[in-house]
């Protein structure tokens, strides 16, 4: 009983030094927090997060990041080409390339599937026999031949597949510019090089139009489907049913199918922020002779690339009366009407016309088989070695297109014929 006494007698003091133990603990964490908590406000107001900076400011996902300005760009630009053709433009599609050639470019080949396996084998021999080409390292092959339906959006596919692969081999090149084997410059590369040396190379030489005329009951309000999209041997697209409105969400382009696009024009195109392009080839999948709208439709419905562009492709083509599907063969009897234009390009050709021979001696001083002489060139044969890249020799050439292209830059910086 005493020892029973004994412990209860110290049970309330125990129960009261407990609680005060228990109190004094709460409080000291009660600080801590406060202390942690004040501290962390104080890092906060230094280092504020993104989201609680400005609650007002939303963020998207398309926002582009911001980042630092790229390196100044060299005084000569370069041209990154597609040459594309098709069964029996073998010797057409060498030729152009051996006029169109100059170290500073990049050139992509591409003979659809439709080539026959001989003619695209005896292409990629040529490309890597060339000791020109293997010095340099700039003139590529799709060796993975594509199909293409040239009314349906098989083409358009192909073009972009060269952009994509432009951008992923190389870095240094300023605007991209399409060809097929039936087109031919008339001009030197070291006309065109100098001629743009001094342009905003954010410019896009794009032809286009708003005013769709027959193309809208013909070309935007019918369905087709491009058996290119699905089979290995080439068929004509055909049409299905139904018919489809014109639509609201974006305003028709449409215009030529050759162009020289900015690189910063192509990167939208290809892995851009914003949906429109893809929006747009998904639209144009089932549209006739896409080609000669994609392009068009996407720069003049995105607003920041609508300053860029400048109303002409850069081509001497001449179209029958009424025009046709296809635009008139040139001949001798084009000479002057070509040179009169000033283009740096003309289409369309037949393989070894004569008038491609003229062309040779009287615009581009170029002897057959050879490249196309510029200040590049080196060695003994001539051009059989690279010089000085930076030496370039315009001529007569570089006189007339700069005319034609000075007009044109004139009337896009004063927002006429823009997008319209």
């Amino acid at each position: 009983m005493g020892n029973l006494n004994m412990e209860k007698k110290w049970v309330f003091p125990l129960a009261i030094s407990s609680l005060i133990c228990v109190f004094l603990l709460a409080t000291s964490l009660n600080m801590g927090l406060v202390s942690s908590l004040h501290t962390m406000g104080s890092l906060l107001s230094i280092f504020p997060l993104r989201g609680m900076a400005n609650p007002s400011k939303i963020y998207f996902a398309e926002d582009k990041f911001k980042q630092s300005p790229p390196p100044p760009s060299p005084r000569i630009p370069r041209f990154a080409y597609l040459i594309s053709g098709s069964r029996g433009d073998l010797e057409k599609l060498w030729r152009t390339l051996q006029s169109l050639y100059h170290p500073l470019n990049h050139y992509v080949l591409h003979l659809d599937l439709e080539s026959p396996a001989e003619e695209r084998l005896e292409l990629a021999s040529r490309v890597e026999k060339e000791p020109m080409f293997a010095t340099v390292g700039n003139v590529f092959m799709i060796t993975k031949a594509n199909m293409v339906t040239y009314r349906g959006p098989t083409m358009v596919a192909n073009t972009l597949h060269a952009c994509a692969i432009l951008l992923k081999r190389t870095k240094d090149w300023d605007w991209f510019i399409n060809l097929s084997a039936s087109d031919y410059p008339l001009v030197t590369q070291d006309d065109l090089l100098s001629t743009f040396v001094g342009l905003n190379r954010d410019l896009n030489f794009i032809e286009h139009t708003t005013d769709l005329g027959w193309k809208e009951g013909q070309r935007a309000m019918p369905l087709i489907i491009d058996p290119g999209l699905y089979q290995t041997t080439k068929s004509d697209i055909f049409w299905v049913t139904p018919r489809r409105e014109l639509p609201t969400a974006f305003k028709l382009f449409t215009g030529s199918a050759w162009m020289i696009l900015s690189r910063p024009f192509v990167e939208y195109l290809i892995w851009g922020w914003d949906n429109l392009p893809r929006t747009m080839l998904m639209y144009y999948s089932n549209f006739v002779s896409s080609p000669e709208h994609y392009f068009q439709t996407v720069i003049c419905n995105a607003p920041e690339y609508i300053p860029t562009v400048v109303n002409h492709d850069m081509h001497y083509i001449a179209w029958d009366n009424p025009p046709t599907q296809h635009p008139h063969t040139l001949s001798l009897n084009d000479t002057g009407d070509m040179i009169r234009s000033g283009a740096a390009f003309a289409r369309k050709f037949k393989q070894d016309d004569p008038v491609l021979d003229i062309i040779d001696k009287e615009l581009l001083h170029r002897k057959s088989g050879n490249f196309t002489p510029g200040g590049w060139c080196s060695g003994n044969p001539p051009c059989s070695k690279v010089g000085n890249l930076d030496k370039l020799r315009p001529g007569a050439g570089a006189q007339r297109l700069r005319r034609l292209v000075g007009r044109l830059v004139l009337s896009a910086k004063y927002g006429r014929n823009q997008c319209q």
